[in-house]
């Protein structure tokens, strides 16, 4: 896959775009869009999804996990490889069984 150019913007905004794009954050009466994209209803409030790895594993991850710099340096290789402003859903690029372990340490 392509690498992208980071943004550069500041972590502040990007975690702010992430938690617009992702999260059920602000979500009013079970629905929410965003560029015409509906949020799942099946995330709760205070959470996020995100796909790892190659085949797309979904999960679904509590936004304090944006706090940990761990979390954040794999929001990081996300932004390089695909970037935040796309169809396909954070997606972040990590083993499956890295990214279970690194949740179960930090949740």
């Amino acid at each position: 896959m392509a690498v992208r150019k980071s943004s550069n913007l500041p972590q502040a905004a990007v975690i702010r775009h992430i938690l617009k794009r992702c999260s059920s954050f602000g979500r009013k009466n079970g629905a929410c869009s965003d560029k015409g994209h509906s949020l799942p209803l099946d995330v709760p409030k205070g959470h996020f999804a995100v796909y790892i790895g190659e085949k797309r594993s979904r999960f679904i991850v509590p936004i304090s996990l944006l706090a940990h710099p761990e979390f954040q340096s794999l929001l990081r290789a996300a932004e390089e490889e695909f970037g935040f402003d796309n169809d396909m859903g954070l997606t972040i690029p990590c083993e499956e069984v890295v990214f279970r372990s690194l949740t179960a340490v930090l949740c």
